[in-house]
């Protein structure tokens, strides 16, 4: 995957934070000190398994918020600023906040990035994490910035060698900040949300971590943290995750191709097959395809093949179709167009695309997102010997 595409999803969030799973309630009062007129303040989270989005107006430079948690939850505070003339969309400011029981204050004077924010614990807990986080963020950026002037100048040498500094930024990310912190602070509030960030980075294969040092990681938190909602969600992802691990057997499915004909994995077997999840909005995905295509073209009379499942969308079947044609996707093809809903992303726990497995010819897991040249190597590998 290309440095800007690991980024993104590498600052992708999502909330795992504990406490007893009971209501409670978080009062949010804030004041805001901007010279630009504010329209409207929303604040999103996540609410026992359902998101919530709630808004405020502004009462001079004032705003509250009443939520109902069940636990330490992050959540997004956006401002929406009153729309200028000649502006061809009105200004935003967004901030990722972490919420908790209590009474909460959010001071801002001209920008929401220096926000000052008391009355939780896990929010200080959060900015000392940050704070960690921000110089590999930094070497990310840098990274990302000269592969984009690498690509504009089409130098794939230079570009090879950016992958390579980012997947060694990304161990780097994962053995000196992750595990040093969530071994130092099990008892953070804000611990299993950051093993839930380590766990989005180990999916795309940015590194070598197991399924079994995330359960290890996971068993280690307070008993308060693993069975909290998001504790228990996140240990069924690790038992989810487990039925994906190299060395199991794929589990079987069946889905409906593009001309409406239902396809079992099972039906595959006796050949080595990739199965890949993808979709026609996945930019990483469809930066993939071209290689999928050439160890296809390669390797497709020598007893390999390739199954795509397509997350894409209710009513996008036309975008589905048109992605296969101009990509050159010649293989089988199935979905149930059902988005982060598919049936086949719910039952493989897959969380970020592209995501895929290369199974043997008895259907047991031989290798897992696994892409690039690693993937033409292992095929070489396999049909050399």
């Amino acid at each position: 995957m290309k440095p800007m595409n690991k980024l993104f999803f590498f600052l992708i969030l999502f909330s795992v934070a504990f406490i007893p799973s009971t209501h409670a309630q978080v009062k949010i009062k804030g004041n805001l000190k901007f010279s630009d007129p504010v329209k409207m303040v929303f604040l999103s989270y996540s609410n026992a398994g359902g998101s919530v989005k709630d808004s405020s107006k502004l009462s001079h430079g004032k705003f509250q918020f009443n939520a109902k948690i069940t636990e330490p939850t992050a959540a997004y505070l956006s401002i929406h600023f009153e729309p200028v003339e000649g502006q061809a969309k009105p200004r935003t400011e967004s901030k990722e906040i972490f919420l908790e029981p209590g009474k909460m204050k959010i001071e801002a004077k001209d920008s929401l990035k220096f926000a000052t924010i008391t009355g939780s614990r896990s929010q200080k807990e959060f900015e000392t994490f940050n704070a960690l986080l921000k110089p590999y963020q930094e070497r990310a950026q840098e990274i990302v910035t000269r592969t984009r002037e690498y690509r504009a100048r089409k130098d794939s040498v230079e570009m090879k060698k950016s992958n390579a500094d980012y997947d060694k930024l990304i161990v780097d990310i994962i053995d000196n900040l992750y595990l040093r912190y969530l071994s130092e602070n099990t008892t953070s509030p804000i611990a299993l949300y950051e093993l839930g960030q380590l766990n989005v980075t180990r999916q795309l294969g940015a590194n070598d971590l197991t399924e079994i040092k995330i359960e290890s990681l996971f068993e280690n938190l307070p008993a308060a943290a693993r069975t909290s909602v998001s504790g228990t969600a996140f240990k069924e992802q690790i038992e989810t995750a487990k039925k994906t691990m190299v060395g199991a057997y794929a589990m079987d499915f069946t889905q409906n191709d593009t001309l409406g004909k239902p396809v079992s994995l099972s039906s595959f077997k006796g050949k080595y097959l990739l199965v890949d999840l993808w979709a026609s909005w996945c930019g990483p995905c469809r930066k993939e395809n071209p290689n999928y295509v050439s160890a296809f073209n390669t390797y497709n009379n020598k007893a390999f093949t390739i199954l795509s499942v397509s997350l894409d969308q209710p009513g996008k079947q036309q975008a589905w179709l048109d992605a296969i044609h101009k990509d050159a996707l010649t293989w089988t093809q199935v979905s149930d167009l059902k988005f982060w809903d598919n049936a086949v992303a719910k039952q493989y726990g897959v969380r970020a695309i592209p995501f895929n497995l290369l199974l043997d010819p008895t259907g047991k897991i031989i290798a897992k997102n696994i892409r690039g040249e690693e993937l033409q190597n292992k095929l070489k590998e396999i049909f050399t010997n």
